[in-house]
């Protein structure tokens, strides 16, 4: 089947006129579906969701997704919040499956992702969606994070993809003095703040359930951008993000050091892998060293056990790159250019 254009996306539905980027007269704006995946955050949701209240463009619905919490979420939402869409899940499935529940249900022309442990300036969601509407060969919109306790400093400026198969988050524990503040095309979003096309969701299937946690959302930008869906940096869409606050513990460092290696074994291309693969030796060896040296901290441990199922989990991964790689439609040449040294 031919690829679905990104161009096609929201183009009828948003006044966006191919060719020179502007807003038709008339035609409205697109309609956006704010999802929120939430486990056992009802400290954290009372924050976020007063930030989703004071929005100078509020979400034409907002879906919290609670993923089997203990803590009362549901109850709170529908006293507190009765604006707010609840879905719930019977058993937890991860933020990957809790985002998909709530990317199923969305409506909307645009669905924007948001942590639950952020709290998002005024003008945020206004400033993330437009690019999807002034350019349809935009397929997803990234946020600039800032640290919730050091509000003058970065978390995430858009995400990049190492040469050696390492996610980076683009100026991460910087102080935000300027260097980030330019609107510019990048590898990926966080899913901690970012908005996507919602056909473009579809077309790709949405979150990869089978990562559960933790570079699902590389995944999903490296899938993207196998398919053409370029990826936009909005430095005006600023939101502070309480890192790990509803996903702390060792659980991230396991998943980490597991979905390192099996996003690299699934979505780099082989023309990529040959040419780099002295740096992938390098980087990832560089990173599993550091695991072994600290082997005794019990999050170096679960970095370790983390690797190894990875490994146990390769044959899955290269069965998962054919259906990936067989749906590329850009050249190496553009994907080369989206990496980092």
């Amino acid at each position: 089947m031919a690829p679905t254009s990104p161009a096609t996306s929201l183009a009828g539905a948003t006044g966006v006129r191919p060719g020179d980027g502007r807003p038709a007269p008339g035609r409205r704006q697109p309609t956006i579906s704010l999802v929120i995946p939430t486990y056992n955050g009802a400290h954290l949701l009372t924050v976020c969701l007063a930030a989703i209240e004071r929005q100078s463009r509020p979400p034409e619905e907002t879906i919290v997704v609670d993923d089997a919490s203990t803590d009362g979420t549901p109850a709170l939402l529908c006293a507190r919040y009765p604006w707010v869409r609840v879905l719930t899940h019977g058993q937890n499935r991860g933020f990957a499956g809790a985002a998909n529940t709530g990317i199923s249900a969305a409506t909307g022309d645009v669905v924007v992702l948001l942590n639950n442990d952020t709290e998002a300036e005024p003008g945020w969601l206004a400033a993330l969606v437009a690019p999807l509407q002034a350019d349809p060969g935009i397929g997803f919109c990234a946020s600039k994070l800032l640290l919730f306790d050091r509000r003058d400093h970065l978390h995430s400026a858009g995400d990049g993809y190492s040469v050696g198969g390492i996610p980076v988050n683009r100026g991460a524990w910087c102080r935000d003095d300027g260097r980030f503040d330019l609107s510019e095309p990048v590898f990926g979003a966080c899913a901690a703040a970012a908005a996507y096309r919602r056909t473009m969701l579809h077309e790709l299937g949405g979150l990869d359930e089978w990562l559960v946690s933790y570079l699902e959302d590389v995944d999903l930008s490296w899938r993207a951008q196998l398919r053409g869906y370029r990826c936009q940096f909005v430095p005006a869409a600023r939101v502070y993000h309480q890192v790990s606050a509803s996903g702390g513990g060792i659980r991230p460092s396991y998943y980490c050091g597991r979905n390192f290696l099996l996003v690299l074994a699934s979505d780099v291309p082989g023309p990529l892998l040959r040419r780099h693969w002295r740096a992938i030796l390098r980087q990832q060896g560089a990173v599993l060293w550091e695991a072994l040296r600290h082997a005794r901290e019990p999050a170096a441990r679960a970095r370790l056990v983390g690797f190894l199922a990875g490994l146990r989990q390769l044959p899955a991964a290269l069965r998962r790159r054919r259906r990936i790689q067989a749906r590329r439609t850009v050249s190496i040449e553009y994907l080369e250019g989206l990496l980092s040294p």
